[in-house]
């Protein structure tokens, strides 16, 4: 009896067990009939089904949702390789995808179901376009051509194909290669709001970024992206490049600050060495190194440097106000006073640059005039007894009754050297001359020349004089006499 009880709980839990699998089997049936019924009915012959269909697939194409629509399409010619209309709309979303290959064999398909089909061929004539014209984009930008690819892509291919990550990606590389970095940032936003993982947007965002020396933004970019693929081989070049150059950049600038102006030039040279195409920062580089070979008095290295920063931003007073300064180290008097009064009439208020103008100016004026210590082969620092041995050896070197062959060049050069002399060979003419005011020149005239120096008396005897004179009438008869 309870063996038959037994058997008769087990007859019952195994029909509840059959009862409940029919019961799964029949809705999940039910639910695949429901997904399926606008496609069963589309294959059917029922127009309305169908388009639905493609009505949903319109609506997933306007939304960006192509992997949906394909997958719509996908399903749909799976269950009807007869369905002409899914092949031309599939090969629609792959011609903006910009997968023309897999396009072009739909729109084939299509023209095999539906010969003679005008949109269809004039949609298949546009996929050939963009494609030809995407591979000339790609080979131009190979060969280092920027602007018409730039005009291909934004005018042929996002046009029949607006969906082309590959197109944008690489407009945005020909905005970079242009130097377009705004339109390049802008760009690769796009990209980002559809995918924001998409990492070659991130490190051509990022690298825009970096060659406006906005630094900060661009590590953002470059670290977001290795935090998503540590291994990719741009990101972690590009990080680490920009890493190497602010480090080397703050070397420079600690050593400045430091007075270690040597260690400070070649921290700058090295900064600078590192990406010469990233002017935004390599133009503070030139000024910081600019400014500090001005320090240590090497002008015409100086002067390279500030002639770098000023042909990447001409505007730059400060690189103007320091080449000036580097122009009055190598003696181009003309070209500092030209350069300070230009930024002098473009900051009026800044006093530094004024005193600087004025120092120039002063420094021009004595240029003009005659140069004593030269004319006597002197330093500016020569003592009074060094003056007048040089004095007494060009003297006798230019008389004129010893240069009979040149006699109007030694007259002349004589009147020089004694005119050298006059200024120099006394304290309060030199100490004026030094300062930079007028000294008049002593013209020769009398007799000779007599110089009251308290010191050996030095005399010249010229046979005949000379004929004319040098301003006393007659000549020169008793000859010329010298206080050394």
């Amino acid at each position: 009896m309870n063996l038959l009880s037994l058997f008769s709980v087990m007859d019952t839990v195994a029909w509840r067990g059959l009862v409940y699998t029919l019961f799964i089997l029949h809705f999940v049936f039910a639910c695949q009939l429901l997904l399926l019924q606008p496609l069963v009915s589309a294959f059917d012959g029922k127009p309305s089904n169908a388009a639905e269909l493609f009505e949903r697939v319109s609506k997933s194409i306007k939304m960006k949702h192509y992997s949906e629509a394909l997958d719509d399409l996908n399903t749909a010619i799976e269950a009807d390789p007869t369905l002409s209309e899914a092949y031309f709309h599939r090969g629609s979303v792959l011609r903006q995808l910009c997968r023309y290959e897999e396009s072009e064999k739909n729109y084939r398909k299509f023209l095999e179901l539906k010969p003679g089909n005008s949109v269809a061929e004039k949609e298949l004539s546009q996929l050939l376009q963009a494609q030809s014209t995407f591979d000339s984009a790609l080979k131009l930008y190979d060969s280092g051509e920027y602007t018409k690819p730039l005009e291909y892509i934004d005018k042929v291919v996002l046009v029949f194909s607006p969906a082309c990550s590959k197109a944008k990606l690489l407009k945005v590389k020909l905005l970079l290669a242009a130097k377009d970095y705004a339109s390049a940032i802008s760009e690769t936003g796009y990209l980002l709001k559809e995918d924001e993982n998409n990492l070659e947007a991130l490190l051509h965002r990022g690298r825009a970024y970096y060659y406006l020396a906005d630094h900060d933004v661009a590590q953002r970019h470059f670290q977001k992206g290795l935090r998503l693929d540590p291994e990719h081989s741009e990101l972690k070049k590009a990080y680490f490049a920009l890493k190497n150059l602010l480090k080397k950049t703050k070397s420079a600038e600690d050593n400045v600050s430091k007075g270690k102006l040597r260690v400070a030039v070649e921290d700058f040279k090295a900064a600078l060495a590192l990406d010469p195409n990233h002017t935004a920062h390599n133009v503070h580089l030139y000024l910081g190194l600019c400014k500090v070979l001005v320090k240590l008095g090497r002008g015409k290295d100086a002067l390279s440097s500030c002639t770098e920063a000023l042909n990447i931003n001409e505007e730059l007073i400060e690189a103007l106000v320091q080449r000036g300064e580097a122009k009055l180290l190598t003696e181009d008097w003309e070209g500092a006073v030209e350069d300070l009064k230009s930024a002098a009439q473009q900051s009026p208020q800044d006093m530094n640059i004024r005193e600087a103008l004025m120092r120039a100016e002063k420094a021009l004026k004595m240029s003009k005039r005659k140069d004593w210590y030269k004319i006597l082969g002197v330093s500016k620092t020569a003592s009074i007894s060094e003056i007048k041995r040089a004095y007494k050896k060009l003297a006798l070197q230019w008389h004129p009754d010893k240069n009979v062959n040149n006699r109007e060049e030694a007259e002349n050069k004589f009147r020089e050297i004694a005119a050298a002399y006059e200024v120099l060979g006394d304290d309060d003419k030199r100490a004026r001359y030094d300062r930079g005011e007028d000294i008049e020149e002593t013209g020769m005239g009398g007799g000779g020349f007599n110089y009251g120096g308290g010191g050996q008396q030095f005399t010249f005897h010229f046979e005949g004089g000379f004929p004319g004179g040098f301003g006393g009438g007659g000549g020169f008869p008793g000859g010329f006499g010298f206080n050394f």
